[in-house]
C-alpha cells in the first residue's frame, strides 16, 4: 500500500484560501484514484472531491465552484485548490488513494475557517 503524507493545512479567515497537498510513495502499483475527504467534530467522514488517473473528476455539492482537485500522476500527487472558504469548511482533511490491491489514508491535516 502506498504511504500518504499531507500538508498545507492552517487557519484562514472566511473568503480565505489554502492549498493542501498529498504525496505518495512505498508502493509500485498503479494509484487509480487519490481524493480528499474531511471529517468535522461529531460528524461522519464525507467526501470532498476525487480525481481519477484520466482525469475525470467528482465534487461533493458543498465545494463545486470553490475547490479544484488535481493530480500529478508521475510524481503520486494530489493536491486541493480551496477558495472562499467557510467555516463550515472547518475539519480535519484526509488524503486518499485507491489502489488494486486496496485503499490507503493520510494522517489528517487540520483545515480551520475562523475570523
Amino acid at each position: 500500500q502506498v504511504q500518504l503524507v499531507e500538508s498545507g493545512g492552517g487557519l484562514v479567515q472566511p473568503g480565505g484560501s489554502l492549498r493542501l497537498s498529498c504525496t505518495g510513495s512505498g508502493s509500485s502499483s498503479s494509484i487509480y484514484a487519490m481524493g480528499w475527504y474531511r471529517q468535522a467534530p461529531g460528524e461522519q467522514r464525507e467526501l470532498v472531491a476525487r480525481i481519477y488517473s484520466s482525469g475525470t473528476t467528482t465534487y461533493a455539492d458543498s465545494v463545486k465552484g470553490r475547490f479544484t482537485i488535481t493530480r500529478a500522476n508521475a510524481k503520486n500527487s494530489v493536491y486541493l485548490q480551496m477558495n472562499s472558504l467557510k467555516p463550515e469548511d472547518t475539519a480535519i482533511y484526509y488524503c486518499n488513494a485507491v489502489q488494486v490491491t486496496g485503499g490507503s489514508w493520510g494522517q489528517g491535516t487540520q483545515v480551520t475557517v475562523s475570523s
